[in-house]
């Protein structure tokens, strides 16, 4: 009896022990609000997901640093801002100074597999992902809409690390709602990856930061069905970690790498750019269907706090901090605040920004405004934005929003509380010039400690001559910087 008593805690104790699994699941181009556990005022988006925010920890207040995918993520997997990981834009940097995800992982004995935005969450392409999940066990490639096919792959890549005696730790990256959206196509066919259900224009909510007319609503069904085959693809991955036993061991992390794609939402800072459904299923660690509506957490946290969960060592630099306290259940302190950059688009135009948030405020810093530069965005390519266009030829507050639009100011200042569709430029408001020289501060004392090089322009940001300098001077780097790109075979092109 006691020889079985110690077989018993022994093996009770080597279950205990064994490494924490991670599985990263991320939707391309999902504002949070599309979420039904997020507040989407359109039922029926997202049941999946949604049943595994009831099975979470969820945060009310995360949000990424950047409205644009490959920046983004590269501070995803390298707990550094842009300006210190180089990611500014959608190029190559072939000699990064700074250790991936992947790295550390591998380091920490994990078997690595990544499905979907392979090129753009890596500074180089190829890198050394364990095993690269786009190719489907039977040798065909994925299809990035096809819903099953993440299922399969997520299969394949639990069974592979299985195979190799090591803890997974797998980044599963959903294309939708990302363009090209779910349609009918040319000849009155369909897009055969169907989501599971379609929404008609009559039914699907308006952003407040865009407006209501039949071609956005006909855009914006599209987008919601696109929301709803993510939501597909969320069904099949979370079906295969079930299938494979090792859901109880397994870390879930979900989130959205920004908003929309639509104007106002994608490439940008607004609220709605950079605003995430975040959340974390640990078993046994997180309470089911816990929100965390008291601290604010930003992507360039979620290295250090994977880092965390799994043991593993943190690198000599880092920009954001673990919330693995808040995970357990625990406080932080100065959570009050994310800050947030943009720097380029995927076509290489400059037009720098810098934004600092709390639950109430967001301030935007926008030296590249100069009442003629237009902002160049992934978003003017839109049925929405050429609606907008067109209405503002005969609407003036249309006519004013695609001023906006085009040409910015220098500051931006918006309660996100009352206005998170930032609609309205309080920088001017008496009442609000406390809260903006706080805002302000807190900035420019964050572009200290990351040795920001938009700094001393922040500093002189009444002066308009400075900025023009400034932003020039980067609009020829870009242009250097493309001249002399290193031509890249088909194997390792960075895609647009």
């Amino acid at each position: 009896m006691i020889r079985l008593f110690s077989i018993l805690f022994a093996l009770t104790a080597s279950l205990q022990a064994a490494p924490v699994n991670v599985l990263l699941i991320t939707v391309d181009d999902m504002s949070a609000d599309s979420v039904g556990a997020f507040g989407c005022k359109l039922p029926g988006t997202t049941p999946n997901i949604d049943r595994l925010a009831k099975q979470s920890l969820s945060f009310a207040h995360a949000h990424m640093t950047v409205g644009n995918c490959m920046p983004g993520r590269n501070v995803l997997f390298s707990g550094l801002i842009s300006h210190n990981n180089k990611v500014e834009g959608f190029y190559q940097v072939t000699n990064p100074a700074w250790p991936h995800m992947v790295d550390l992982m591998k380091q920490a004995g994990y078997f690595t597999g990544i499905r979907g935005k392979v090129s753009h969450s890596t500074p180089y392409q190829p890198y050394a992902w364990d095993i690269i999940l786009d190719t489907l066990p039977d040798g065909t490639k994925a299809h990035m809409k096809d819903a099953r096919s993440y299922g399969l792959s997520t299969a394949h890549g639990i069974a592979k690390a299985k195979a190799t005696g090591k803890p997974f730790c797998l980044s599963v990256n959903i294309s939708d709602p990302h363009k090209p959206f779910w349609s009918v196509v040319k000849g009155g066919g369909r897009d055969p990856h169907m989501p599971s259900r379609i929404f008609t224009a009559d039914e699907v909510p308006v952003p407040g930061f865009l407006f209501d007319d039949p071609k956005v609503r006909e855009e914006l069904a599209l987008y919601y069905s696109s929301v709803r085959r993510a939501d597909d693809c969320v069904r099949e991955i979370l079906n295969a970690l079930e299938a494979s036993g090792q859901a109880e061991n397994t870390v879930v992390m979900f989130l959205s790498d920004h908003g929309m794609p639509l104007p106002f939402a994608k490439t940008q800072l607004y609220h709605h750019s950079t605003h995430t459904p975040w959340m974390v299923r640990w078993p046994g660690v997180t309470r089911a269907g816990a929100v965390d509506d008291k601290h604010m957490i930003s992507a360039v946290d979620m290295l250090p706090t994977l880092l965390d969960i799994v043991g593993a060592r943190h690198p000599a630099r880092l920009d954001g901090r673990s919330f693995l306290p808040l995970i357990r259940g625990g406080t932080q302190t100065d959570r009050e605040h994310v800050f947030k950059e943009y720097n380029e688009n995927s076509g290489a135009s400059r037009d720098p920004m810098r934004a600092v948030q709390t639950k109430r405020h967001l301030y935007i810093f926008n030296p590249w405004s100069n009442g003629e530069r237009v902002f160049a965005t992934a978003t003017t390519g839109t049925v929405t934005y050429r609606r907008m266009a067109a209405l503002a030829k005969r609407d003036d507050r249309l006519a004013k929003r695609l001023d906006l639009y085009r040409h910015r100011v220098p500051e931006e200042l918006y309660d996100v509380v009352d206005d998170p569709d930032c609609l309205h430029n309080l920088i001017a408001a008496p009442e609000q010039q406390t809260a903006l020289s706080d805002l302000r501060s807190q900035l420019e004392g964050w572009m200290v400690r990351t040795k920001d090089p938009m700094l001393a322009v922040f500093q002189k940001r009444d002066d308009a001559a400075h900025r023009e300098a400034y932003v020039q001077k980067v609009e020829r780097e870009a242009i250097e910087r493309r001249k002399n790109r290193p031509r890249k075979n088909k194997r390792n092109k960075v895609k647009k």
